[in-house]
């Protein structure tokens, strides 16, 4: 931890860091690769939508039969639809099938008693509409938008318009691979999916305006110097600040993996899957954006302005100024004695010519003046 903590001083004094802006062209590629991944994906499988969305029955039986054997059981009751089968504590098994409706209810859970060989009054049956998980999907796309206009109008006046643009993709990125993700794997949409979307909103954000904030206070009165360009300044927040980005984000991960891997995995508690897989891909992928997309793309921006073009040029101009001067100097004190600096700090390769009053009194025992 202590190594850690030097690297994280060093980082942040810049005594030591990584071109993340120089490279950003390999981050651009990867995103885009993962991006356009997730959005296959979703194309051609689509979302596993819940029972919440599409409608169906839920099914509540006591019975020691193990889910993928219970499953079975309920396929074959129900005849062409999918069953979804969950181990609620040690003796309950939780099963829904989406799609039927109260005429159909009945006679599967007559077949369904009969196939885990209980009788038909301890299967408790539940009817779910599909308008009440509509209206859930449309008050979320609802909140979504209200809440991405307010964050590209709070960055727009805490810090400037190109980093509101750049947070909003970040943003867009980041929900496009957890979505695409979800596909991929093929896990239930839930209300569940639904919070853990929007709670990974926030999470993408911290860093993102961490990292902001750090570059707004090291970008002030950037023009007046020829030292450093926004490009580089940039990179510096995004180094000083990159340690404190991964301990958040590890410290984060770590609860909702014991949720994911453990109970969802493990355990068998599959409702924990819903909410803890859209959080763990979206902290790490809030992670990745808020360090090689956000950023990198201010420094873009930023750079297309006139008087940051102008900056560069300066620093470019200075930096081959001076290693001219190094070079010439390198080369003054291979043929010759060392070079004297002028008053404005110019090179003067040659010896230096003494005054004729310092000369005075030279030779004599004393070296004093008569």
């Amino acid at each position: 931890m202590s190594k850690l903590g030097n690297i994280g001083a060093r980082l942040y004094r810049g005594e030591v860091g990584y071109d993340f802006i120089g490279k950003r062209k390999i981050w651009y590629g990867i995103s885009i690769l993962i991006t356009i991944t997730a959005i296959v994906g979703l194309a051609v499988r689509g979302l596993n939508m819940g029972i919440e969305f599409s409608g169906g029955a839920v099914f509540t039986a006591k019975s020691s039969m193990v889910a993928s054997e219970a499953q079975h059981k309920a396929e074959s009751a129900v005849g062409g639809h999918q069953a979804v089968v969950q181990k609620l504590g040690g003796s309950t098994l939780r099963i829904q099938i989406s799609g039927l409706d109260t005429k159909q209810a009945l006679p599967v859970q007559e077949k369904l008693a009969k196939n885990l060989n209980i009788p038909v009054k301890d299967v408790n049956t539940q009817l779910v509409g599909p308008s009440w998980g509509e209206e859930i999907k449309n008050k979320a796309w609802l909140g979504l938008g209200i809440f991405m206009v307010l964050v590209v109008l709070y960055l727009a006046i805490a810090f400037e318009w190109r980093m509101a643009l750049a947070a909003l993709i970040a943003l867009i990125h980041d929900l496009t691979i957890t979505v695409g993700v979800y596909a991929l794997v093929g896990f239930e949409v839930t209300p569940g999916t639904v919070i853990g979307l929007l709670t990974i909103l926030g999470y993408s954000l911290y860093d993102t305006v961490v990292v902001f904030d750090s570059l707004k206070e090291a970008s002030k009165d950037l023009t007046k110097q020829n030292r450093f360009t926004y490009s580089e300044v940039a990179n510096r927040s995004i180094n000083s600040t990159l340690v404190r980005s991964i301990n958040t984000t590890v410290v984060a991960l770590l609860p909702v993996a014991g949720l994911l891997f453990v109970g969802g995995g493990v355990l068998g508690a599959g409702m924990l899957n819903d909410i803890s897989l859209a959080l763990f891909v979206g902290l790490a992928a809030g992670a990745y954006s808020s360090i090689f997309i956000a950023t990198p793309l201010v420094a873009d921006l930023k750079g297309r302005e006139p008087q940051m073009k102008a900056l560069a040029k300066r620093v470019k101009a200075k930096r081959a100024a001076a290693a001219a001067k190094e070079a010439s100097q390198e080369d003054g004190q291979e043929d010759g004695p060392a070079p004297a600096d002028t008053e404005d700090g110019a090179a003067v390769v040659g010896p230096r010519h003494q005054p004729d009053s310092r000369n005075r009194g030279r030779g004599r025992p004393s070296g004093k003046r008569r």
